[in-house]
């Protein structure tokens, strides 16, 4: 039976869910219920792939850390599925475990632009009519307000970042030209100059 397969795009981010709809409660064939495989596509990184048992732990973790980031607390989340940790300011740290033995787990580094892509995936998948994900009681969507406060603290790091790099270089380099600088001897060369004209 020819599975249905639908796509949510945000950039550099793409999530492709694959499965059949439940007809017996007579839905529409282009419907999604029964999810069989979903695949996430970040630019330059590995595919992620896998099923429905899968996908929920996975999105779930990216709602709670961002909820951490979003109220300034200590952004660090740990599961057997998945742990996310912010290396900095702009980089954040995905360790993706595999449920099968000796696979070694999948180390993922993204940017702030490239989180708020995934997390904009997840929620068009939520809000999509086509597909239904059955929430667990742990499931945790970031309430609108707190969405904006996220967006906001990305745009902020992308905009005050690369301005505040090449201010401190330009410090830097300033005080380098300070170090090398001699007024004692550059007043010398002054002197010589004037006798020279002097004597002329």
């Amino acid at each position: 039976m020819m599975q249905n397969k639908l796509s949510f795009h945000q950039s550099s981010v793409s999530l492709e869910i694959i499965g059949l709809p439940d007809y017996s409660n007579n839905e529409n064939k282009d419907q999604i219920s029964i999810i069989s495989q979903w695949k996430l596509t970040i630019v330059d990184k590995p595919l992620i792939e896998g099923k429905i048992e899968h996908l929920q732990p996975i999105m779930n973790a990216f709602y709670i850390y961002s909820n951490l980031l979003i109220k300034n607390e200590i952004p660090i989340y740990h599961s057997k599925l998945i742990d996310i940790k912010a290396d900095n300011l702009h980089i954040h740290n995905i360790v993706l475990k595999s449920s099968k033995p000796n696979v070694n787990p999948l180390v993922l580094k993204i940017g702030n632009s490239l989180l708020l892509d995934t997390i904009n995936c997840f929620d068009q998948l939520n809000e999509s009519s086509k597909v239904r994900i059955r929430k667990t009681s742990s499931y945790k969507k970031i309430p609108n307000k707190l969405r904006f406060g996220l967006n906001n603290k990305v745009k902020f790091f992308n905009f005050i970042m690369p301005p505040f790099i090449a201010i401190s270089s330009l410090i830097l380099f300033s005080s380098t030209l300070v170090y090398f600088y001699n007024p004692i001897e550059d007043e010398g060369k002054n002197e010589l100059i004037k006798n020279k004209i002097k004597s002329n």
